[in-house]
């Protein structure tokens, strides 16, 4: 073998930056060249839609799929910062739609991570065939083109603005993607799930590719978690008591809120949801491990108070506590710690003794005050 061919220094090594990367390796951001990376595309595209609600800038974001068989991302807040517009010295349009995200969200507890990485629109951008952002910021109207992630010129003044907000049209790349279909209902099921989770948001979805009317779906729950337990209940057995517990409390030491809505049934598996900053965490974490820390704690000094258990009995276990029941525990805090590669579990720990306390005072509460009810919730897991 020649020298040649066994050489190896600083110039075979082959660096690859921004939408170049993304491009060529779209799997790593979107998750998949399939639908679920498909679905990916608009989720990162409404996510600072999402954030500028949450944040109070922002009253409603509406996401269309259109006939042409791209998609519309609209809102109605103050409008992306446009560059050229002299907003010198801080991100503007192009930045966001070229320059993926790294680090903590600036947004702290209102940002929003949709699927598998939150890098930014700039992945939606890179894996296009064509973008076009339009910001109505200031009284202005700006308009600014895209194609396969590269800006075809500087972002344009075409008139007067009415009221204000960001909107992005895109068309996922064909040369990229396997599919470029998408599923409404899959888009419909996280948009629900968001709404859930934020009882400000309101979030539209829009469908304009079947013939005859437009199917349109929108969400707003202004009771949050309660409303999202009820749903996940709609299909199951009847409930040991009839409405759902629910509570919020913010806690300066997890830096963050917590929100937690729980009820049990006469019967049937745990469904136990968690989410951090209103994204899932299926691997749980330790907003999971004390949420079951503090359920266990409030029904155990519940039934030895009421002498249902013997002194000598170690209380009720795990997989007692989650017969029947049914739970979701969303946190949101300013800087969320997520371990593994795929983020499937949050690690901050004093989020852990945070939602331990708030499940054990507010369940104990509800114990005291509703004595008809909690004999039924610990007789049947007793």
């Amino acid at each position: 073998m020649s020298e040649e061919a066994i050489r190896y220094d600083a110039s075979c090594i082959k660096v690859l930056e921004g939408l170049e990367a993304i491009r060529r390796r779209p799997g790593m951001y979107a998750g998949s060249v399939g639908e679920r990376g498909l679905r990916q595309l608009v989720f990162e595209a409404t996510d600072p839609a999402v954030a500028e609600i949450l944040a109070g800038r922002a009253t409603r974001v509406d996401v269309t799929l259109t006939a042409d068989g791209g998609v519309r991302v609209a809102d109605d807040g103050p409008g992306v910062p446009v560059e050229a517009a002299g907003h010198v010295g801080s991100p503007g349009l192009e930045s966001l739609l070229t320059r993926p995200v790294t680090g903590a969200d600036p947004g702290g507890r209102h940002s929003v991570t949709s699927g598998f990485v939150g890098v930014g629109p700039c992945v939606t951008n890179a894996l296009s065939s064509s973008l076009r952002a339009e910001v109505r910021r200031e009284g202005v109207r700006w308009v600014q083109e895209y194609v396969h992630g590269a800006a075809v010129s500087a972002p344009v003044t075409a008139g007067p603005a009415t009221g204000s907000g960001t909107t992005l049209v895109f068309r996922p790349d064909d040369t990229i993607f396997e599919t470029t279909e998408f599923s409404f209902t899959a888009l419909a099921e996280r948009f629900r799930e968001l709404a859930f989770l934020n009882r400000s948001l309101d979030i539209s979805l829009t469908d304009e590719r079947t013939s005859g009317e437009p199917r349109s779906v929108r969400w707003r729950f202004p009771d949050g978690v309660a409303e999202f337990v009820a749903f996940l209940d709609a299909e199951a057995g009847p409930p040991l008591h009839p409405d759902v517990i629910r509570f919020e409390r913010e806690d300066p030491k997890a830096a963050g809120t917590v929100e937690v809505g729980l009820r049990w049934r006469g019967s049937g598996q745990e469904r136990i949801r968690s989410y951090a900053n209103s994204r899932p965490t299926p691997d749980g974490g330790t907003h999971t491990e004390g949420f079951l820390g503090g359920v266990a704690a409030a029904l155990n000094a519940y039934a030895r108070k009421q002498r249902l258990l013997p002194p000598a009995d170690p209380g009720l276990s795990t997989e007692q506590i989650c017969a029947g029941l049914t739970a979701v525990v969303s946190v949101k805090v300013d800087e969320p710690e997520f371990l593994g590669a795929t983020s499937g579990a949050l690690g901050n720990v004093t989020v852990r003794s945070a939602v331990e306390e708030a499940v054990r005072e507010h369940l104990g509460r509800w114990l005291e005050e509703q004595p008809e009810w909690a004999a039924a919730v610990v007789g049947r897991l007793l």
